[in-house]
């Protein structure tokens, strides 16, 4: 197949495919007029890629699932250096969801104090004399 069916097919663009080539992550075998040849081992060295790349692997990090394909191995993930860019990624994944476990935490505290100080607010406006609260889009509150 050439280029342009090869992209339609692995649900990528002509360039990126280029890009692989450039990085010997793709063959570039061509024909007896110049043109890029594909086959379906190639679709599914693609496709590979993509999915790694959908589920956050950077480029450099689908090499060793790609040599793994090309190796003969149906699934590109069984190789010993496929599972090392697995469990490397298994733990960034891990130190991002603390990350992010944290910020939610912070971020639900300050809403809860928020949520006291409004209710505060609220409290001291039924007191004569208190002040009135604003609401957000600039009025009073009713």
């Amino acid at each position: 197949m050439r280029i342009g069916e090869l992209a339609a097919r692995a649900g990528t663009t002509t360039r990126a495919l280029r890009y692989y080539e450039t990085r010997g992550l793709l063959p570039a075998r061509r024909d007896g007029k110049g043109h890029r040849t594909y086959d379906e081992g190639d679709l599914r060295l693609v496709r590979q890629i993509r999915t790694l790349q959908d589920c956050g692997f950077d480029l450099e990090e689908t090499r060793p699932f790609v040599e793994c394909l090309r190796a003969g191995h149906p699934e590109g993930d069984s190789c010993p250096a496929s599972l090392v860019v697995y469990r490397r990624k298994l733990d960034e994944l891990d130190a991002l969801i603390g990350q992010l476990t944290a910020v939610r935490e912070t971020v639900a505290g300050q809403l809860g104090r928020a949520e006291l100080a409004r209710e505060a607010l609220a409290a001291e406006s039924l007191v004569p004399g208190g002040p009135e609260p604003l609401c957000e889009l600039g009025g009073r509150e009713k």
